[in-house]
């Protein structure tokens, strides 16, 4: 390096009007070149210190190191070196040059923090409590060593532990607004929602200009069923930030839940503009419209979905209700096919499946649908009920007795499908049986009687009929 010069003020910076940052780190450049640094080092200081502010990070390694060759004894330094190569990303080496630091300066609270971050970013959790431990022994106070602790706390789902860490910061500086954020987010976790809500009303109060905080206060609002203000806190998120799918999204969802469909459409759409590679959102905007009754729209949105996932059985599924509905029954049950690969365990999937096969008159691929969906469904009365018609549609009597049994065990106290097993008997010529379940029947629901006589009128009238059933 050329000699160097002490003589300061030869180094003002030539146009002391430039405000550029480029323009003002290639004016370092040409100090160094010139072999100039050591009389412009508070000059360069500031063009460093900026280069952080700026996430400048390449230029600003660039200018500490050579600072480092002039004042390699300054801890300040070493230290800066470790956040521009922490910013990068290359975090053993960021470790190597805090403790440079702290060689230099055993008592540099900041360092330790600042190292605590690398240490964690790497996995290091039991270095990184140390470091804050180290530092909070020097200054039991320091703000940011708490928060770090309580940021490394919540890292670990440590929630309670998070959140002690958090409420120290808020007591020693009130003004502190990350830190109530973080509570928010601890008390979310924790489903501790109205906490959680004081915590984003206090941050919001620091920071009303913050666009995340009131997507974060309107998801508690969410969760609190105080739908309405929900959808005011996230208008407030995109007027702050209208690039913000999240909120368009979420916003979407609220107005749908409120049966304001087109609002939730128009929402839908925006977050799909300026995401659109974001399934759920075509499978939502899909959802609208058949809401709407418009099965063409959704269908169009539906096959975005598929497109962008085509692993998306949900899209696959509702997409095959709306050709279904539009009478295109083929595509509907090659939908419900795909559906039913992808996802094996939706009763969902298997149920739509076998009604269409059903009204296709696919009965034995109907039976096999239907009980694919029962034995992941064990308790869903509808299945077993379609199902033991089915039976009936093929004569499968038996089949379908077992089937309306486990319809009496999942209900007990319905009617139909003890009716059921009562004209299955009869069929059977189990007279006896029939007679037994007629009159459960008949207790449960005395309006089987009259289906009784309409669809029995020969057998009702009878006196044989009448005296087995014990009536008059």
């Amino acid at each position: 390096m050329a000699s160097l010069d002490s003589d300061f003020e030869n180094f003002q910076f030539r146009n002391p009007e430039k405000n550029n940052l480029r323009d003002r780190i290639n004016e370092c450049k040409d100090i160094i070149e010139a072999g100039d640094l050591y009389g412009a080092m508070d000059l360069v200081e500031d063009v460093i210190h900026d280069c952080l502010d700026n996430n400048l990070n390449n230029e600003g390694l660039f200018l500490t190191e050579c600072l480092i060759e002039v004042a390699p004894y300054n801890s300040e330094c070493w230290l800066k070196k470790g956040l521009f190569l922490n910013a990068l990303f290359r975090f053993e080496e960021a470790i190597l040059f805090y403790d440079k630091a702290l060689s230099l300066n055993p008592g540099d609270v900041d360092a330790l923090v600042d190292r605590s971050v690398a240490e964690e970013n790497i996995g290091l959790f039991s270095r990184a409590q140390e470091s804050l431990e180290d530092a909070l022994l020097i200054d039991p106070n320091h703000e940011d060593a708490l928060y770090s602790l309580g940021i490394l706390h919540q890292r670990q789902n440590e929630f309670r532990g998070a959140i002690k860490y958090f409420e120290k910061v808020t007591i020693i500086d009130p003004g502190y607004a990350e830190a109530y954020y973080e509570l928010g987010f601890c008390y979310e976790n924790l489903v501790e929602y109205p906490d959680a809500l004081k915590s984003y009303d206090k941050f919001l109060e620091l920071d009303p200009y913050n666009a995340s905080g009131w997507y974060n206060h309107a998801i508690i609002l969410v969760k609190l069923n105080r739908l309405e203000q929900a959808i005011n806190s996230y208008d407030l998120s995109v007027a702050l930030k209208e690039d913000f799918p999240s909120a368009w999204f979420n916003k979407g969802n609220v107005l749908a839940e409120l049966g304001r469909f087109k609002e939730a459409l128009d929402s839908f759409k925006k977050a799909y503009q300026l995401d659109n590679y974001d399934e759920a959102t075509c499978f939502n905007i899909g959802n609208l419209y058949e809401e709407l009754g418009d099965n063409v729209q959704a269908i169009k949105y539906y096959n975005e979905a598929v497109k962008i996932n085509d692993e998306y059985y949900e899209a696959y599924l509702t997409r095959g209700y709306c050709y279904d509905a539009l009478g295109k029954y083929q595509l509907a049950l090659k939908d419900f096919n795909t559906a039913v690969s992808i996802s094996q365990d939706s009763a969902e999937a298997w149920y739509a499946k076998a009604d269409l096969e059903y009204s296709l008159g696919q009965l034995k691929e109907s039976v096999s649908s239907y009980l694919h969906a029962v034995k992941i469904q064990p308790q869903n009365y509808d299945v077993w009920y379609t199902l033991a018609e089915t039976y009936i549609e093929l004569s499968d009597w038996l089949n379908a007795l077992d089937a309306f049994d486990q319809c009496c065990k999942i209900k007990p106290e319905d009617a139909n499908a003890v009716y059921g097993k009562a004209k299955i008997n009869f069929i059977l010529s189990r007279t006896e049986e029939a007679i037994k379940c007629l009159k459960v029947a008949f207790e449960l629901d005395p309006g089987i009687r009259k289906e009784f006589a309409r669809e029995y009128p020969d057998v009702k009238s009878s006196r044989l009929f009448k005296k087995l059933l014990g009536e008059n």
